[in-house]
């Protein structure tokens, strides 16, 4: 976006107070980064080498495959799924191309913990198979849930939507004309996939698995609890079984590592690779009509995901949180209330600082502000783990020297002021969901034509009366969403709440854990009922955007 022409009422001061309070934003949300990375290189290396002689190589061996697993599992369902919606026509197309994303709103922790209340030892499944047979225990094989391979199982369920809804986007934006002049080069429908739609889509596919993975390497409650050591697992288990900030922020580096491999990968993949549309009709405008037995095939295909990533455990759920679990009372309501207001307070925030960089980078597009902008969405990367390592040790940092100065001037204690309370939870789902609300934010700032700008400061208004008087009412749709987005994943996040919420402070996400890690399954379905029902909305509204797009390119 070109620099906007700046009027002679509004004082240079104020341009420049906006890119500086963007680099200062950027600043303080790249902290915990690089918290970790100096703790690695000043740390002690007497936990690490105990580290890499026990646990490091398991550690690397699980997190490489259970990453190649979900990585095969997102793409053998993804992409079918994506060609298959949006190139076909079949029975039931039309409610499978949105409910597909259905099992976006699943947490992986609380399928897991519903999928092993199920198909567990003494769950309904093995039980009915056992009185149905006479067998026993040992005289049968059953498909053990709590591995490696049902991590990866029940990943895949919750992370193929990252890659159908990219495949699928690249699909439909493909031209007819280009598969026309295949077909008229004699290439089957197969062929045509292989040979021409698939490279095309290429960029969006490697995209989407590249979150999917991202998210993989960050999940923490699905392989804790089905036993799988991985670095998410490490990191924490060095952080209070050794109590040694140093040695888990080396675990966290490692595991960076992961994270900016796959990042660096994704952009080498789309390394000199142009892929223009030619402005003609989009190939979705002919859709290739299955009849008979393919058309109940491809349903088949496309429902089955569905089934089981969202339906099944959701049914399940809900039986136990009715029928079965106990009534949770007046805790239920105060945990709810916890996870209520604490998503509400982090949404505003993070949506108000992405309003400000959003606004900075509109206005003045200079390297140092886009590069801020950039920093202060990298949160979304890291796994919370990471992020939670490097907010508690500088913000202990800063309440150690507080409690000295007050005590030295003083004599009283003050206690913990941020390390200790609600305000390093805030600070880390800040620097994990900010690239959320930038996205949104700035997708609907872009809409906004640069002469609204314009005419405002040729009333002589600021910038800071501009962005609130002109464009947040403009902006109401985008802000509404990333708001929403952000309270969804506030209330889903884990690994961070765990490390930072204060003394007797729960959210559902953390009853939900606890209450799982207890075998109590049944009486955590109504918190994993609930966080599942709220995580229902963003994607009925992701739904809703994608299909009025579609609509209106028709």
């Amino acid at each position: 976006m070109a620099d906007l022409p700046r009027s002679s009422s509004v004082s240079k001061s104020q341009w420049n107070g906006l890119k500086i309070a963007a680099i200062l934003i950027a600043a303080v949300l790249a902290l915990p980064i690089l918290v970790v990375l100096i703790n690695v290189l000043i740390a002690d290396g007497e936990v690490w080498r105990h580290l890499y002689q026990t646990v490091l190589a398991e550690y690397i061996s699980n997190s490489l495959l259970l990453m190649l697993g979900v990585g095969i599992g997102v793409l053998v369902i993804g992409i079918p799924c994506a060609w298959l919606t949006s190139m076909c026509d079949f029975p039931g197309r039309s409610f499978l191309s949105w409910a597909l994303l259905l099992p976006m709103a699943m947490p992986a922790y609380i399928i897991a913990y519903t999928y092993t209340g199920v198909l567990d030892f003494a769950g309904p499944v093995q039980a009915f198979i056992r009185e149905l047979t006479g067998w026993r225990y040992g005289e049968y094989w059953f498909f053990e849930i709590r591995s490696l391979g049902g991590a990866i199982v029940m990943l895949t369920l919750v992370l193929y939507p990252y890659v159908y809804l990219m495949s699928r986007a690249a699909f439909l934006e493909q031209s007819e004309n280009t598969l026309e002049v295949s077909r008229t080069l004699g290439y089957s429908g197969r062929r045509m996939f292989f040979r021409l739609a698939l490279p095309l889509a290429r960029p969006a596919i490697v995209t989407g698995l590249t979150l999917a993975l991202m998210e993989t390497l960050a999940d923490y409650g699905t392989v804790q609890y089905f036993s799988v050591n991985t670095f998410t697992t490490g990191i924490l288990r060095t952080f209070y079984g050794f109590g040694d900030v140093s040695a888990a922020s080396q675990l966290a580096g490692v595991l960076l590592m992961f994270v900016a491999m796959l990042i660096l990968l994704e952009r080498y993949s789309r390394h000199r690779i142009r892929y223009h549309s030619s402005g003609l009709k989009k190939a979705s405008n002919r859709r290739m009509v299955l009849k008979g037995g393919m058309g109940s095939i491809a349903c088949c295909f496309c429902l089955l995901p569905i089934l089981v990533g969202f339906f099944i455990p959701v049914s399940v759920l809900a039986y136990w949180a009715m029928f079965k679990a106990e009534n949770p009372g007046a805790n239920f309501i105060q945990l709810a209330w916890n996870s209520f207001y604490l998503a509400a307070i982090a949404s505003l925030i993070v949506v108000s600082l992405a309003l400000v960089l959003s606004y900075a980078i509109r206005l003045n597009p200079t390297r140092s502000v886009t590069a801020s902008v950039g920093i202060a969405g990298l949160g979304y990367a890291l796994p919370g783990t990471i992020i939670a390592i490097g907010t508690i040790v500088p913000l202990a940092w800063l309440d150690h020297r507080l409690i000295d100065f007050v005590r030295h001037y003083t004599g009283d204690s003050v206690g913990l002021i941020f390390s200790g309370t609600l305000v390093a939870l805030l600070f880390a789902y800040t620097v994990r969901f900010m690239a959320v609300s930038l996205g949104a934010v700035q997708n609907g700032l872009g809409k906004i034509k640069p002469s609204m700008d314009m005419a405002g400061r040729s009333l002589g208004m600021s910038p800071y009366k501009v962005l609130i008087g002109i464009h947040v009412p403009l902006l109401k749709g985008s802000v509404l969403t990333a708001m929403l987005i952000v309270f969804v994943d506030v209330l889903k996040e884990l690994p961070a709440t765990l490390v930072l919420r204060p003394f007797n402070f729960n959210t559902l996400a953390v009853r939900a854990f606890e209450l799982a890690s207890d075998e109590r399954l049944v009486d955590a379905a109504p918190a994993s009922l609930m966080i599942v029902l709220v995580g229902l909305i963003p994607v009925i509204l992701l739904s809703r955007s994608i299909a009025s797009h579609i609509g209106s390119s028709k």
